[in-house]
């Protein structure tokens, strides 16, 4: 990819948050979510595609920092980043403002995994050393399985093996028996949907441990405990499901059952955890602030978006329902206290800095993983999702008296 070609994508148009541009009144949640993503994207992407993330990147460390490397913060804040967000940019670039910040961000995702690879790149990034790598890494290919015509195909060769090179070596690392199982699975399924020899070991073991781990009514353990916390959010219901559409479409050997069939019962599952947090929201936004890693914000919400972009929100959860309590949750976060720092990057906290809250492997480039509430930008403005009529959400109308349907646990 040629320097030439970035630099014209950088002038291609005016940002979106100075444009000016008038909001239909159907429009304003999705415009809300568009100014966050740029708020969130260009102090991460434009640095980092001219190799001056690490010198720019006002890096913030929980009070209980537990003494690694600092440098994975890099790898944290580019990879969640791009993970959230990937399903937008692979929306085609026009020539409106969105489509203008689009093609931009576009551009500078492709020179920040040159960037990310390249031993000689100042930003070349934190992969040895450190387990935290095989985290993030897993984002970082989430977000090639989310975008590929606009993040993986476009890439030169050299980025191409380097970016295989890089994932194939956390194979050195060993996977505690928890989430991190996905991690190690979702690069596996990213290599496999890219033609490279996989380790179906990973892959497979990850999956039948996540069922394993399966409570019933939606939830799922992260490992041989039951917390009441949203790592179903962060990593369970969104990374079994996309690592199952790898190993359905490819057609991999799982032994003892049908990868299609795992794929179906993994959505069901997650459209009944959907149902959960739905009903978390309360009347104006709020949601129940429970267990560890409370400062990823509305990432606590991934699954809602993710079924959302993928057109696969349970019956009993219409579009405009979804939509508007969605918008609620993040109004209720990111109109609070400011949850930006004065470089621009995002600050460790729940609403506003509250860093405290970070937990001891908690820097501000963790903080990156709100990006995934941002999956339904993947769906274009004319989409269904965005246009049709808002909905009151659950909480809203038990509050108002209104009637609402009863909850009962389901079995699958």
């Amino acid at each position: 990819m040629e320097r030439r070609h970035f630099m014209r994508a950088a002038a291609a148009g005016p940002a979106l948050l100075a444009a000016g541009q008038a909001v239909a009144a159907t429009g304003h949640e999705r415009a809300y979510l568009l100014k966050l993503l740029q708020q969130m994207a260009e102090p991460v992407l434009e640095p980092m595609s001219r190799g001056r993330l690490k010198q720019t990147f006002a890096l913030e460390l929980s009070p209980t920092w537990d003494g690694r490397d600092r440098a994975v913060a890099y790898l944290e804040a580019f990879g969640r980043l791009i993970s959230g967000i990937a399903p937008w940019l692979a929306l085609p670039a026009d020539d409106t403002p969105e489509g203008r910040l689009r093609y931009r961000l576009q551009q500078q995702a492709l020179q920040s995994y040159v960037h990310s690879v390249d031993p000689k790149s100042p930003d070349y990034l934190k992969w040895q050393g450190h387990g935290q790598a095989l985290v993030d890494s897993a984002y970082f290919t989430n977000a090639l399985m989310r975008a590929p015509k606009v993040l993986w195909e476009p890439l030169d060769a050299a980025t191409k093996a380097r970016i295989v090179t890089e994932i194939k070596g956390l194979r050195r690392e060993e996977v505690p028996s928890i989430n991190w199982l996905l991690f190690a699975a979702m690069n596996e399924a990213w290599l496999l949907s890219v033609g490279e020899e996989h380790d179906p070991m990973r892959l497979n073991g990850a999956v039948r441990k996540i069922n394993e781990w399966y409570v019933g009514d939606g939830w799922i353990k992260d490992g041989a405990e039951f917390h009441f916390d949203y790592y179903g959010s962060y990593v369970m219901h969104p990374m079994l499901i996309e690592v199952l559409d790898v190993v359905a479409e490819k057609k991999a050997y799982f032994w003892g059952a049908k990868p299609a069939e795992l794929r179906a019962q993994a959505v069901r599952r997650a459209q009944r955890y959907c149902e959960h947090l739905e009903r978390f929201i309360g009347p104006e936004g709020s949601y129940p602030p429970i267990g560890r890693s409370l400062t990823y914000r509305t990432a606590v919400f991934q699954p809602l978006a993710l079924l959302a972009w993928r057109k696969q929100l349970p019956a009993s959860l219409p579009e405009g329902q979804v939509r508007a309590a969605l918008h609620a949750a993040h109004v209720a976060i990111w109109d609070g206290p400011s949850n930006f720092n004065k470089s621009g990057t995002l600050n460790i906290g729940f609403r506003g800095p509250q860093p405290e809250l970070g937990d001891w492997y908690s820097n501000n480039g963790s903080m990156y993983i709100a990006a995934a509430g941002l999956l339904a930008l993947g769906l274009p403005a004319g989409d269904s999702y965005w246009t049709a009529p808002a909905q009151d959400w659950t909480q809203k109308k038990a509050f108002a008296s209104a009637r609402f349907p009863k909850d009962y646990p389901v079995s699958y």
